[in-house]
């Protein structure tokens, strides 16, 4: 079988990614920086790149699911260009995004693998579909609630910090920081949502992973306030939540749409990142080095692969 290493495996995400791993035919390396967790695994820390080849040694890839990624994803994707394997992460944080985007690798990078980042990015290309360029992409997440992890909270704490608490959103071509209230509106969800008051310029990692290979000046994000509040109070999980992910792109005049649905936010990252692992060991890629998932796959048949897990339709 083709050994894969899931670093954070321990992790909320993590053992969705394992069980999928499992699921899929491959065998996981469980891998992370708690020893005492891990059982029979392959501990490492990032400031020890030794360890990190170690745990990576006999491993055809590795999926990182250990945030915060601005703390991770460097010396992960470091260790894998050392081992010559692919690396594929599930990271939300724009900033941690915008670091990986900017290395400069001979292996294969697909950094925020996940329901944020890679969904609407693969929803946003299969829209577009011969569409060279279009003048606005809206991606609008309807969630009927978001009950954050502890890596999730750390997570956005880390951005935070990093933006020194300040909202970010990508306009007139370029990302801008800023201090300006969000805008609430409604949006009209198509089922099982309908219409919900949502905050605009609720950016997400949509808005980096899509201009890196999308010509488009405007990418906004959305986010229904329930799951916003949500996340705010750091409200505890319960149940998993149902979403819909509608991506509306804008062109001359002309309007296409993609929507996807499903339940579990975590979950679903976790067929996200073992299909992208698959399909890049499989060789049904289209270029090398640090891609997002809509320039380096096919989307619309990406998508197609994710049924049962996500429930995609293109208008």
């Amino acid at each position: 079988m083709t050994s894969v290493l899931v670093y954070g495996a321990y992790g909320h995400t993590g053992r969705f990614v394992v069980a999928e791993l499992h699921r899929r035919g491959f065998d996981p390396i469980l891998s992370g920086r708690d020893a005492t967790r891990l059982p029979g695994g392959r501990p490492a820390t990032v400031d020890n790149p030794e360890s990190l080849d170690r745990a990576l040694n006999g491993a055809a890839a590795v999926i990182n699911c250990a945030g915060p990624f601005a703390t991770t994803a460097i010396p992960l994707i470091e260790a894998a260009a050392r081992a010559n394997i692919p690396y594929v992460d599930v990271a939300a944080e724009i900033e941690a995004n915008l670091d990986t985007f900017a290395m400069k690798v001979d292996t294969t990078v697909v950094p925020a693998m996940a329901f944020f980042g890679g969904l609407a990015d693969l929803l946003a290309t299969a829209a577009m579909d011969d569409w060279k360029e279009a003048d606005e992409i809206h991606v609008a997440y309807g969630l009927t609630a978001w009950n954050p992890t502890p890596g999730t909270l750390a997570a956005g704490k880390k951005s935070r910090e990093r933006r020194g608490a300040k909202r970010i959103r990508f306009t007139d071509g370029h990302l801008q920081h800023h201090n300006d209230a969000l805008r609430t509106q409604e949006w009209n969800f198509p089922t099982p949502l309908g219409p919900r008051q949502v905050l605009a310029e609720f950016s997400m990692a949509d808005i980096v992973t899509i201009p890196s290979h999308v010509k488009v000046p405007k990418v906004t994000s959305y986010m229904t306030t329930k799951a916003a509040e949500d996340l705010s109070a750091a409200t505890k999980r319960t149940e998993p939540e149902t979403f819909v992910v509608e991506v509306t792109v804008r062109a001359k005049g002309r309007q296409r749409r993609a929507t996807a649905r499903g339940k579990d936010i975590y979950a679903v990252s976790a067929p996200l990142a073992v299909e992208a692992v698959d399909r890049i060991l499989t060789g049904r890629t289209k270029t090398k080095g640090v891609a997002s998932a809509g320039e380096i796959f096919d989307a619309k048949d990406f998508l197609q692969a994710l049924n049962p897990h996500i429930t995609v339709n293109l208008t």
